[in-house]
């Protein structure tokens, strides 16, 4: 097979390669131990390695090498399985390319030329393979040993499934790796040892490529602290990119709650493919790249060269299709990229069917052409089909061409629609700074300056949109962009006037929409507005500042799941100075869901994400500055308002705006740049500091020394640094400052940052999660009395049971009420199912028939709040008392539990989830929290004298309950007689009282009513004769509990007049097969209904503990030691079982 191109060193390959054929430009090699002269130890020692390391994808035995007769550099361009199918590759080499090869004069001519041509064959290879790898009936094979290996449940969606080595220490596992939409599998089994391994992708922390002197490559992943080293040699670029993407998927979906509204692909877990993921990668990368609106997809995508008109050469590069855009991007080194929007389109031709060439003319009386395209029929029919699509040109900026075909600009215009009432139409900067065109000092002309060579810039690349992006257009924007033009600018580098163009009045509806409102949004921005750039003109008016409050509260409004964060403030204060308000909404939509994601909420993930990824490169560039700081730590302290702000808190506002230009050109590249080169400018400084104080103190004069010597503002709006007036020699320029971050470290590659923000992430966001767990652990060992390790496993199988419930659904309620800016206690809650499934693997009893009904009324007794959640301090009181608790303590918790309203018969809404926190959309009631938090200061221990009295089908009902409680246990029989024995002490006692009371009743009646309170009531003091008691009839139920419990229970009571003696000597009835426990309230059908007054009867919470304390066997059962840890190990092995089996 054809492989891409890459550099081998021959030198260190002599040992493991044997040269079969040569010329000037190709070598085929074999890999010694395969085929003739295969013998000798060298042989022996490397068939043995590939067989060991990777049995079924090991390197290939044959490969064919590029070289050139006057270097040294070897490229590896094929490799084949067998010596007939190397061989073919060689003959097409001998027939097609060697004649080619002897017209060229230069080696790197010959090598572009060999390399390119080896990229054509792949890509058309690539074209028939993609359908032929997934093999379905092998896909099937490997889903039935995926289901039968693992166990889990059906609805787990197999995504893939690769050939590996598992390493464990320096052994290794040949088996397979299964990747699934929420876990990680590999199974080995070798020799009779098996290997099983199954790890969340929630779970892991790192995901990275590493490479060993026993490895050449191989992907490291780490979960729970423990490193798995899994060896691939033919896939594991392809792996490991469709790994990241699986853990960034489970990620965003299960603790960042996103649904994917808009992207079908991702929609539904269950439906999740290795294709589907592989075309949202491309999407993703494709928006990112061009800065396109998040509707568009890649569509299509043709190779071709593109007639550049200023350089007077064809480049060569790659044409990408979108519903509404087409886009160029050259692949020749001359950083060349290009965006059409379809609505700018008037035609497509097609001059040259030789040449397969088309030109696209668009509006302004410009046209593109391009050559080469190998289908260049579909490409014109898809354009013109797309043009027909799209609608006519929206946005202004689009207008300054339309201008040039002498149409109208008026109603171009987005979200006027009468909006000017409220909305501003200039930027502030205009309003409160308009140029003076006659003012003609130094720093204006060089102003004018710079405006005159955008304007060559833009006649020779062209304006708008459609504008072509080069090396030239990044040293104008290192340079300084002029004033007039830095918010065209800014829209058009950005994508916002994409965004603005496909979504016209959108801006003015949120503003109408959002007028009014009331949230913690609107409340935090209200407090935020008078400290944004508070020493500038524009926002000490009510200007500014009004214009301000609608693009962040219409923000807001837009995406209430980001709502407002701190730093958007000031990040739009400076959008406003340069940018009309609308354009300087679609700014803000740009910078907090493009081009910084996660940057703006509470976690502000994205900002931690890049300062790791700036601790990396750190590392990489400024080695003398790690050395001397061996923690990064403060580093990152220090520069997250860099990375928030932009620089925009830290630098003179006339400074920070030249930094803001260079990151909507290129991104966060440019933010990390200019940290490293501030870091690098103060090196010498820095490393002479003997703690963070000094260093954050000469960082911080440093920011005060930088200006902008050519801003045209005048002293009024600049802001001048503090005790700047004796440094000023000392100034440092930002032009500079940029200039030489460019040349420093501008070969830093956004692909590459791109890639270290994918690998950091995953660290973060456990760093994070292992915060949460700290602070939720450190508060509640305070309350209870497990061990800090024992806690530790509680919480992460609190955790674990959360996602359980949400891997295979779309939307789960408990996914839907997860928010990760909750406190810490609340962020991961239960609803009733999952309560029930984690408490029935952790409760301290055998199970039984009562467990379900145990479990359902714990979770109502802790839902104090009826939200239909729980959350980790609630579950870990309520286990604290059932393991350690004193027998007081048990059973206060069981007479709780049998009090109304805990056990009342289920309702239809019994274990609805009714807490739905929208961050954003409600306003909170803080005096309500405040109230809430008092009042669990003052909370005081519950006293027993506190808790009601038990009526008699509650007492039947706890009874019944501590007869399932010793089910399995060895004195079962002694446990039961025991309950037995006190259920009818207390019955005969209260049997005793209530006929006191009965006998003095006549007595109080005749002295205050002589006369009969009515002729239909029948006297107290002459019951009926046949009327039995009802404690007879509620003791004839109890003892009939032992016989439903199991009848096939060592401790079960026969008919064999083996039944317990109740206290007064009297026999308990014969156990009897078909005896049946009757309702609570219902009495025996062979007595007569008793009375009202008969039936009210109750008992004392102390009346229960004083007679279950007379049985020494029920206390040693209630206060005998719970192994926490054998608990814990058998819930960690069985949960996902019990998950499976639900």
């Amino acid at each position: 097979m054809w492989l891409k191109p890459e550099e081998v060193l021959l030198k260190n390959a002599l040992k493991l390669w044997a040269t079969v054929k040569s010329n000037d430009y190709f070598i085929l090699q074999r890999r010694r131990g395969y085929g003739e002269g295969s013998g000798g130890l060298a042989g022996l020692l490397v068939g043995t390695l590939d067989a060991v390391l990777d049995s079924t994808s090991k390197v290939a035995p044959f490969r064919i090498l590029h070289q050139t007769p006057d270097s040294q550099v070897y490229w590896i361009i094929a490799c084949g399985a067998s010596e007939e199918e190397i061989t073919q590759h060689w003959e097409w080499l001998q027939q097609n390319i060697m004649r080619t090869l002897s017209v060229f004069d230069s080696s790197d001519d010959i090598t572009s030329f060999v390399q390119g041509k080896i990229r054509g064959l792949i890509a058309e290879e690539g074209k028939v393979s993609l359908v032929q790898e997934e093999d379905p009936e092998k896909f099937r094979e490997a889903l039935l040993r995926f289901e039968s290996w693992f166990s889990l449940p059906a609805k787990e969606k197999l995504v893939t499934y690769y050939s590996c080595s598992y390493w464990r220490g320096r052994v290794p596992c040949q088996g397979w790796l299964y990747l699934s939409t929420n876990f990680l599998c590999f199974y080995s089994y070798l020799l009779g040892n098996e290997v099983k391994l199954v790890i969340s992708w929630v779970e892991i922390s790192r995901l990275e490529k590493t490479s060993s002197v026993l490895l050449t490559e191989s992907i490291r992943v780490c979960s729970g602290g423990e490193d798995h080293c899994f060896s691939m040699f033919l896939h594991l670029q392809q792996t490991f990119l469709l790994m990241e993407q699986l853990a960034d998927y489970a990620v965003r979906r299960l603790i960042d709650k996103e649904t994917f509204p808009s992207d079908h692909i991702l929609t539904d877990p269950l439906q999740i493919t290795k294709r589907g993921l592989e075309t949202h990668a491309r999407n993703e990368a494709f928006r990112a790249f061009f800065r396109l609106p998040r509707e568009e997809n890649l569509l299509e995508v043709y190779e071709s060269f593109l007639w550049v008109p200023f350089s007077h050469f064809n480049t060569l590069g790659k044409i990408c299709v979108s519903e509404n855009y087409l886009c160029f991007a050259s692949q020749d080194g001359s950083k060349c990229h290009l965006i059409i929007a379809m609505r700018e389109i008037l035609s497509v031709e097609k001059p040259d069917r030789s040449s397969r060439a088309l030109t696209v003319c668009m509006r302004g009386k410009r046209a593109l052409r391009f050559s080469e395209v190998r289908d260049f029929e579909r490409l014109a029919g898809t354009i013109r089909r797309q043009c027909g699509n799209t609608a006519s040109p929206q946005h202004s900026a689009s207008s300054q061409m339309l201008l040039e075909c002498g149409e109208d600009e008026e109603g171009l215009m987005v979200g006027q629609k009468d909006s000017s009432k409220t909305v501003s139409t200039e930027a502030l900067m205009n309003v409160f700074h308009p140029q003076d065109a006659e003012n003609l000092d130094p720093k204006m002309l060089k102003e004018k300056m710079k405006e005159q060579s955008w304007q060559i810039h833009f006649a020779e690349y062209g304006r708008g949109t459609s504008m072509f992006c080069t090396k030239k257009t990044r040293d104008l924007i290192v340079r300084g962009v002029p004033e007039s033009l830095r918010g065209e600018l800014w829209m058009l580098f950005s994508g916002a006037v994409n965004d603005m163009a496909t979504h016209p009045g959108h801006y003015s509806e949120l503003v109408e929409a959002s007028l009014g409102t009331s949230s913690l949004a609107t409340d935090e921005i209200e407090r935020d507005l008078h400290r944004s750039l508070p020493d500038h003109p524009a926002f000490q008016s009510d200007t500014g500042i009004s214009a301000l409050r609608r693009v962040l509260t219409a923000y807001a409004y837009r995406n209430p799941k980001i709502g407002y964060c701190q730093a958007m403030n000031i990040l739009a204060s400076v959008l406003l100075l340069y940018a009309k308000e609308e354009e300087a909404f679609w700014l803000l939509v740009a910078v907090c869901e493009r081009m910084l994601p996660d940057y703006f909420n509470r976690r502000i993930i994205g900002a931690l994400v890049d300062q790791a990824v700036f601790e990396d490169l750190i590392r990489e560039h400024l080695s003398q500055l790690t050395e001397h700081m061996t923690d990064l730590t403060f580093l990152s302290s220090v520069s997250l308002s860099w990375f928030l702000t932009l620089f925009i808190s830290v630098l003179p506002i006339e400074s920070a705006v030249n930094v803001v230009d260079c990151f909507f050109f290129d991104g966060i590249k440019a933010i990390l740049q200019l940290g490293l080169a501030t870091l690098d400018y103060n090196m010498e400084a820095l490393l002479c500091c003997n703690d963070d104080t000094e260093a954050v103190t000469i960082l911080s004069r440093f920011f005060d020394s930088v200006a902008n010597k050519d801003s045209p503002l005048p002293a009024t709006v600049q802001q001048a640094p503090v005790g700047s007036n004796n440094r000023a020699a000392q100034r440092v320029d930002i032009s500079d400052l940029i200039r030489e971050a460019y040349e420093k470290y501008g070969d830093i590659k956004s692909e590459e940052v791109e890639s270290m923000r994918r690998r950091n992430k995953l660290y973060v966001i456990q760093t994070l999660e292992d915060t949460t767990r700290q602070n939720a652990v450190r508060v509640v060992a305070q309350e209870v009395k497990f061990s800090a390790s024992h806690m530790d496993e509680l919480y992460v199988l609190f955790k674990r049971q959360h996602f359980l419930s949400c891997y295979w659904t779309v939307s789960s309620p408990a996914l839907q009420h997860h928010d990760p800016s909750l406190p810490y206690l609340e962020q991961y809650q239960l609803g009733r199912a999952q309560f029930t499934s984690l408490f029935l693997l952790l409760q301290p009893w055998s199970p039984g028939a009562y467990t379900h009904t145990l479990a359902r009324w714990t979770f109502r007794l802790l839902d104090d709040n009826n939200d239909g959640l729980v959350n980790f301090r609630e579950f870990c009181r309520a286990l604290d008392i059932l393991y350690s608790g004193s027998f007081t303590e048990k059973l206060k918790f069981l007479f709780k539990m049998h009090l109304p309203p805990v056990c009342s018969p289920d309702s239809p809404d019994d274990g609805v989830i009714r807490k739905s926190p929208e961050k954003g959309r409600g306003k909170v009631d803080l005096q309500a929290y405040l109230k809430q938090w008092q009042d669990e200061i003052q909370r005081k221990e519950e006293s027993i004298k506190d808790l009601p009295r038990i009526d008699q089908a509650q007492f039947i009902q706890l009874s019944k309950t501590l007869y399932s409680l010793f089910h399995g246990d060895p004195e079962e029989e002694a446990l039961f007689r025991a309950v037995a024995r006190v259920t009818s002490l207390l019955l005969r006692m209260e049997e005793v009282g209530r006929r006191l009371q009965e006998d003095l009743a006549p007595s109080q009646t005749s002295s205050t009513s002589p006369q009969s309170p009515s002729p239909s009531k029948t006297p107290s003091s002459a019951p009926p004769p046949q009327t039995a008691s009802p404690v007879e009839g509620a003791v004839e139920q109890l003892q009939t509990l032992q016989v439903d419990q199991d009848p096939s229970s060592p401790g079960q009571v026969t008919s064999d007049g083996g039944a317990p003696s109740s206290p007064d000597g009297t026999s308990d009835p014969p156990s009897s097969s078909t005896m049946e426990t009757e309702p609570a309230n219902t009495p025996s059908e062979h007595t007569a209904p008793p009375s009202p007054q008969a039936m009210d009867w109750s008992f004392s919470f102390e009346q229960v503990l004083a007679s279950l304390l007379n049985e020494p066997v029920l206390v040693r059962f209630f206060e005998k030691p719970v192994d926490v840890q054998r608990h814990l190990d058998r819930a960690k092995r069985d949960q996902l079982k019990a998950q499976i089996n639900k």
